[in-house]
């Protein structure tokens, strides 16, 4: 049987002001920017508002393709669309004196082989966690992500824990790097998850091997706790 296709995602950070900015962006998103890409067969589209981390108000887009081309090219591809040029105006063509946004940045990341595609929670009620490692060196990093394809996330699946996704950085800040997202009921139910993960057996053999100790393949761990917006597909 042939392995999965791998899909590639374009996570982007929106930096924003209190204020008409967040209206704005969420507009945006709901009524132009998600449409447009599900026109272009990219779903599902997350859209989170940053609930815990050191740079609110915040809002992040993940969106899936199935080609690095397709994400690389967004942009003018969404110029071409006519509806969205349409339903975008407001945000896309906002005047300096009062613009959109502060700052998007973006980063292309690859699916990991051990979790090829987006999986999208079935409850109404949920939080995210979206984690991300950074690596002292690219061996380091290679090995970071060779210890969940082969193990970790069977295990993350196996005590609880609900990934989302998991991207290899490809083009973004902090490289070597990979980010993930996992999803949960609310922060009770995190801590509890987690606690069960760090406890068994399997984790605690995994992580003390010397091949996989946390100094030398993980320099850096970002954790944000996210709240999808109203547009969100994930």
């Amino acid at each position: 049987m042939a392995p999965p296709s791998l899909e590639f995602y374009q996570l982007r950070k929106y930096a924003l002001q209190t204020g008409p900015q967040l209206a704005l962006a969420q507009n945006y998103f709901e009524h132009a920017l998600i449409p447009a890409l599900n026109r272009m067969a990219m779903a599902p589209v997350g859209a989170f508002k940053l609930d815990i981390g050191p740079e609110t108000p915040t809002y992040y887009l993940l969106i899936p393709a199935t080609s690095v081309e397709m994400l690389v090219t967004l942009d003018t591809r969404l110029t071409e669309d006519a509806e969205f040029m349409k339903t975008s105006a407001a945000f896309w063509c906002a005047p300096a004196s009062a613009p959109a946004f502060v700052r998007v940045e973006s980063s292309l990341m690859s699916a990991f082989a051990g979790w090829a595609k987006i999986v999208a929670p079935k409850s109404d009620k949920r939080i995210f966690q979206l984690r991300t490692y950074e690596s002292a060196s690219y061996a380091g990093h290679v090995r970071k992500v060779q210890m969940f394809n082969e193990a970790e996330i069977g295990i993350f699946t196996r005590t609880g824990l609900t990934p989302v996704f998991f991207g290899d950085t490809l083009i973004g800040s902090g490289m070597p790097s990979l980010t993930y997202m996992l999803t949960f009921a609310d922060v009770a139910d995190l801590n509890a998850k987690w606690n069960v993960f760090v406890n068994d057996p399997a984790w605690k053999e995994l992580s003390h091997r010397p091949q996989y100790a946390d100094a030398e393949i993980v320099g850096n761990i970002s954790n944000l706790y996210l709240s999808p917006l109203s547009c969100s597909q994930i």
